[in-house]
């Protein structure tokens, strides 16, 4: 159930039907991602870079390459924090585009079923607030953890796959149920859901391919939602 619904949302990631969307959300998660990496780039130089100048007159001229040590590990810092933002950013986006994801998954390969309705816009903008700051903070206990042996990668796909799994299922499974029982079948589902996250957190994990996420978690629990509805309604007949 899992890796069908996944293959059916890697073909349908570039099919003409999704151009529009995979266009939109390209463009406003790169430019996002670059508005991040300047921000961040310049808290780093207005308040860390000035202290670590400082230390190095003190030191032995032998000690001047300290400074070039000091500048890459900075790069890989800064680089680090933005490996670990494209989980709150594809949280942002799936806000804006589920519904357009939706749409175009359940007209194309559910035309005989009833298409779903999207969350009014104060409530989806409440939810994707909400999901915003939820991987936010899952995002910073992982890269506290980053720190600590053995544990650090685990954490950050765990967290990850936890937080996309679940909250990517209830935004696919409110398209047709109310909020509370779009998380009680997510509760009942639970490890279903989080190995499905698992598979998101893997593919955000790739370069390049990860500014894809938010399209590609959307439509997979889009699937996904559709094949455990069909479980649920085949149990009840």
């Amino acid at each position: 159930m899992i890796i069908n619904a996944a293959l059916k949302a890697l073909r349908r990631l570039l099919t003409p039907e999704f151009r529009s969307v995979l266009w939109k959300t390209l463009g406003l998660t790169l430019l996002l991602l670059i508005g991040l990496w300047i921000a961040i780039r310049q808290i780093f130089v207005v308040f860390a870079w000035p202290w670590m100048e400082q230390l190095l007159p003190g030191m032995p001229d032998w000690a001047g390459w300290l400074s070039i040590i000091a500048a890459i590990a900075a790069g890989l810092g800064l680089a680090l924090v933005m490996a670990l933002m494209i989980a709150p950013v594809t949280a942002l986006m799936a806000g804006l585009f589920l519904d357009d994801v939706a749409e175009v998954v359940e007209r194309d390969d559910y035309p005989g079923e009833a298409p779903g309705t999207p969350l009014p816009l104060a409530r989806s903008i409440v939810v994707s607030l909400k999901f915003l700051c939820i991987v936010i903070v899952g995002n910073i206990v992982a890269l506290l953890l980053l720190f600590v042996p053995g544990v650090n990668l685990i954490a950050f796909f765990v967290i990850n796959a936890y937080l996309l799994g679940r909250e990517f299922f209830e935004f696919a499974a409110m398209r047709h149920r109310p909020e509370a029982e779009a998380r009680a079948l997510r509760s009942q589902y639970g490890v279903t859901v989080f190995l499905a996250g698992l598979l998101i957190a893997a593919f955000m994990a790739v370069p390049i391919v990860n500014l894809l996420t938010p399209l590609f978690a959307a439509a997979m629990m889009v699937h996904l939602h559709k094949a455990i509805s069909q479980r649920e309604a085949k149990s009840y007949a």
